[in-house]
């Protein structure tokens, strides 16, 4: 009867500490994931003000007036006079 006791104990020892390393497992295992959960946080919100910059940067680069102005003062182009228009009618009729 003492030896089933002892085996008993034994195998209540073992199933306490298997538990208790499971334990300590499980919780490196979820500080790990948090961890990596956080650096995907900080990137995601680095593209989100990318996103941001790039949108203000594409609305002022079409801007009409911006691009008059560089084509008038980059490129010395201008609106044609009267005059220099030329019509060119395609087709038979």
């Amino acid at each position: 009867m003492r030896r089933i006791h002892l085996m008993a104990l034994t195998l209540s020892v073992l199933v306490v500490i298997g538990s208790a390393i499971s334990v300590v497992y499980a919780k490196y295992s979820s500080r790990q994931l948090f961890v990596k959960l956080q650096n995907q946080d900080r990137e995601r919100d680095r593209i989100d003000m990318d996103w941001g910059k790039l949108q203000l940067e594409y609305g002022t680069v079409g801007a009409p007036m911006r691009v008059e102005t560089l084509a008038h003062d980059d490129l010395e182009m201008r609106l044609p006079k009267a005059g220099e228009v030329v019509v060119i009618k395609v087709g038979g009729s």
